[in-house]
């Protein structure tokens, strides 16, 4: 087929799908329709649809064909839309808060302006953070079970950082790393910019699927394995220790390094010990400040393996030198002086409280959760389509996150995020009747 007869049929499906002839949803002719349609090879149909696909307008669904995307979707939802418009409730993006807050900042900038060390803090600090700060971030560690020497601490420009410091340093261009099929789309981005090939670890709703891990590893040179076990984001799951047990004799076996991702953890009581404690000669854990005191505190932390620490602190150089030395002075005085306790507990009652709202709401929906967390996994209908329902919502003044930005397999299941953490209870019930109102009109 020549180039030009190739080029019109693109351009004709794309012109239509933007001028809304063929509207979000409808179902193109298969591959060999479009060839028998046209007169083209089969391998040329697929090419046109692969096209289309990459400019965002249609998506290939595994077992149910090619559809028409919701093109008015504003581009990375789920991921890159921070601002939210006014008057928006936002559903997209967890960044909770409590009151008083502002005023627990106010009095720690007071004190730290009576601080005897303040020209210090005007000055760079050590890559890895000060050493009684380091110490301070193992006393908290040590609360969530993680027992492990300050020397083994790094101090970071919140979690988001962290990941990238295991990322860049332990892995190159090219490396094998599996995730669960459904994970944090910042692991995602982080993986694209550093040109990691990862691998899908299909999903319950109660865990990975660690048998079909087992068999990734037999097939495939995988370095590491990116895990969320307490708290799962966004499918809200906490691994269970035989699970744990399971997945660390995997990586054993195989070698693999485990970035354990504990942004969440805080919010889960009373689990089995971090896969850093378990298995501490292989496991980065990284975690932060930001969900359990506030977004704008971007002070996070890790802990590793003593034989990898100078070479993060190297990393840690590049990137950002070292953490701003007020935010970390008035973080860690935060962990021990219990601020950052007592944030923890009465966000694990403002996300229980949420999540019970959200049950009674949304009763008659099948949902995803834990009872501690701020976020909720909404399955939809199998014709139902989740970049139509997030469309209609935003014009109902609703922003919520569809399942795309947090997949990583090719079969992106119709389901999306709801964030509860953003927004106030009464605002919170209105987004919420609002959701369910629109799933079932497109159910």
């Amino acid at each position: 087929m020549p180039r030009s007869r190739y080029k019109t049929l693109v351009d004709a499906f794309a012109a239509d799908i933007r001028a809304g002839r063929l509207p979000p949803g409808t179902r193109l002719p298969t591959h060999r329709q479009l060839a028998t349609e046209h007169g083209l090879a089969l391998v040329t149909a697929s090419r046109v649809y692969a096209e289309l696909e990459g400019m965002g307008l249609v998506s290939g669904e595994t077992g149910r064909g090619t559809f028409v995307r919701e093109t008015s979707l504003p581009p990375g939802q789920g991921i890159s839309q921070h601002v939210v418009a006014a008057g928006m409730l936002d559903l997209n993006f967890n960044y909770p808060s409590l009151p008083g807050q502002a005023d627990l900042l106010r009095n720690a900038l007071r004190q730290l302006a009576l601080s005897g060390d303040l020209e210090s803090l005007l000055r760079y600090q050590p890559h890895a953070g000060r050493q009684h700060e380091r110490a301070a971030v193992a006393r908290h560690l040590l609360e969530r079970g993680l027992k492990v020497p300050a020397e083994q601490v790094l101090i970071v420009s919140g979690a988001q950082h962290g990941l990238a410091v295991a990322m860049m340093t332990l892995l190159k261009p090219g490396d094998v790393i599996a995730a669960d099929a459904l994970t944090y789309p910042g692991f995602k981005t982080l993986a694209e910019t550093l040109h990691l090939e990862v691998l899908p670890i299909p999903v319950t709703d109660t865990g990975p699927d660690l048998p079909a891990l087992e068999k990734l590893c037999r097939s495939r040179s995988v370095r590491a394995v990116y895990s969320m076990p307490t708290l799962h984001n966004p499918l809200g799951w906490v691994m269970d220790t035989a699970q744990r047990e399971q997945l660390v004799a995997i990586a054993r076996r195989h070698d693999l390094t485990i970035i354990e991702d504990a942004a969440y953890a805080f919010l889960a009581e009373n689990v089995p010990p971090p896969l850093a404690e378990m298995a501490p000669e292989r496991t980065v854990y990284v975690s932060g400040l930001s969900k359990n005191v506030a977004t704008g505190l971007r002070v996070g932390f890790i802990a590793a393996p003593a034989q990898w620490i100078a070479a993060f602190e190297r990393t840690i150089m590049a990137t950002t030198w070292n953490t701003p030395g007020v935010m970390t002075a008035i973080a860690t005085a935060w962990l021990d002086d219990g601020t950052v306790s007592q944030l923890e507990s009465q966000k694990r009652a403002d996300a229980q409280a949420r999540q019970a709202l959200a049950r009674e709401v949304l009763a008659g929906l099948r949902t995803i959760s834990h009872p501690n967390s701020y976020f909720i996994w909404l399955p939809l209908a199998e014709d139902a389509r989740a970049d139509q329902i997030a469309m209609a919502l935003m014009r109902e003044q609703v922003s919520v996150s569809p399942a795309e930005p947090f997949a990583i397999s090719a079969h992106v299941p119709h389901a999306i995020r709801l964030a509860l953490g953003s927004v106030d209870m009464d605002s919170l019930r209105i987004a919420l009747t609002k959701v369910k109102s629109v799933v079932g009109y497109f159910s």
